[in-house]
């Protein structure tokens, strides 16, 4: 496809050793070879070569940048197009003024996102693919990085695409049924139609098994920690996070709002919440922050109940320790280098048999193995990631996904009632569409501008 000729600046802003700016289209060199000034002109050199030079403001002929450009000629380069990349000193001044002179000789400002869709509307990843690329900037652990890079690759495209081609079958063998009825095969078409289109759904469910764990390693736990006033649970954050990001004092009441951090726990990102003790209080401030706590218990997929292992069981705690019913939650009996004074025998009745209990000494630094232990093992069994598995971490995949499953049983009900296959082919034709929008063989354009609209500009 042709397009006018694009740059963005590729590096995050602000000062370092090395900026970089992105420039792709039929145009790139040409732009790029107006600045430079070096032993011979970009026109003339090697695809994939890098050369050293300078920049010279051409309405003015100062020189005003040392650089390396690298050249990549199309097709081999990310969007299939020209390419050259601008790597010139990391101050603010100096990229965007390499930045500005690109626009001024040829060039127009990328859009958000804008070459990774070009390298999607040119045919060299599929949507899915280019979704995967800001999952893959945006990871804050291994194993999420690890999810999205196998996403790059291709791994889930190829199973959708494998899966779309059963369905593509299927419907081949319907159409062959309506033009040539006097084959007398229709129990024999009904009885495969049910049986590989069980099949199909039987693998899109497992990919949704793997759902739940691929949206955590992507977007994150949302945990929140929640105790009365004074129990350790800045400590608690200030220990998860190996920083002292929240005043820790022996004053109740010390945390008046909510702090947010995110924090890798045997590689599950945690977004970590330190809220404000939740009790009855006369102060203003604090009582806005112990409403924003409790506002934040109502949307946590993890809870860490922190109680004190020195003191007794209060009407507090066991309101809180009501609160958390039902929900993912943990409880962390904190101070265990103090003498006890809480009663396990009557805690434990008050918990279902699913809360874990896990003690700690903080200002020890004893038992927080343990709690990322039970953490890993509440969400992953232990077992937190298969390196032959193919996980959905994309919300927008997940829905696709379980549409279709609808879509399926809607199919299979209708050729078990003895309809027509011809009628029973709508549901399986729009199975294999949404498939195809997860790749984006059947995405429209709001879609394609919506999802692109989320990247960085030098993506």
């Amino acid at each position: 496809m042709e397009f006018d000729t694009i740059a963005a600046i590729a590096t995050p802003m602000g000062e370092g050793g090395i900026g970089i700016i992105r420039v792709s289209g039929s145009d790139a060199v040409e732009v790029v070879d107006k600045l430079y000034k070096g032993r011979k002109k970009l026109s003339t050199v090697d695809s994939h070569t890098i050369h050293y030079g300078h920049l010279v403001d051409p309405s003015t002929g100062e020189t005003f940048e040392e650089v390396m450009v690298t050249i990549m000629r199309a097709p081999r380069t990310f969007t299939r197009e020209d390419v050259v990349e601008i790597n010139c000193h990391g101050g603010i001044v100096s990229v965007n003024r390499v930045l500005q002179l690109t626009l001024e000789n040829g060039a127009r400002i990328a859009e958000p996102g804008e070459f990774t869709k070009r390298a999607f509307l040119n045919g060299r990843i599929d949507l899915s693919q280019a979704e995967a690329v800001i999952d893959l900037i945006r990871a804050k652990t291994d194993r999420a990085m690890k999810v999205a890079l196998q996403q790059v690759e291709g791994k889930l495209s190829q199973l959708i695409k494998r899966l779309r081609q059963n369905i593509l079958e299927l419907l081949a063998h319907i159409e062959v049924n309506i033009d040539y009825p006097e084959h007398d095969v229709e129990s024999v078409t009904r009885n495969m139609l049910l049986e590989k289109s069980l099949g199909i759904k039987q693998e899109i469910i497992r990919l949704l098994e793997t759902s739940e764990q691929g949206k955590i390693l992507r977007d994150g736990l949302s945990t929140v920690i929640v105790g009365r006033p004074n129990v350790g649970k800045s400590s608690l954050l200030n220990s998860l996070i190996h920083e002292n990001k929240a005043i820790v004092t022996d004053i109740p009441g010390t945390t008046r709002d909510v702090i947010e951090e995110y924090v890798n726990v045997r590689g599950v990102p945690l977004r970590l919440v330190d809220t404000a003790g939740i009790r009855e209080t006369e102060d203003i401030v604090e009582r806005i922050g112990v409403e924003r706590s409790r506002k934040m218990l109502k949307e946590a997929d993890l809870i860490l109940l922190v109680l004190n292992y020195n003191e007794k069981l209060s009407e507090e705690d066991e309101r809180l320790i009501d609160v958390i019913k039902g929900l993912q939650a943990i409880v962390i009996v904190n101070k265990t280098d103090l003498p006890q004074q809480l009663d396990f025998s009557r805690l434990q009745p008050l918990l279902t048999d699913s809360t874990p209990i896990v003690k700690t000494s903080i200002k020890e630094e004893e038992g927080m193995d343990e709690l990322e232990k039970a953490i890993s093992a509440m969400f992953f069994q232990g077992n937190i990631m298969k390196e032959d598995q193919t996980y959905v971490s994309n919300a927008r995949h997940i829905a696709l996904l379980k549409e279709s499953i609808k879509n399926i049983d809607e199919f299979r009900q209708s050729i078990e009632v003895g309809m027509p296959v011809d009628v029973s082919a709508f549901d399986l034709k729009r199975t294999w569409e949404l498939l195809g929008e997860i790749v984006g063989d059947t995405a429209g354009d709001s879609l394609l501008d919506q999802i692109f609209s989320q990247f960085c500009l030098g993506k």
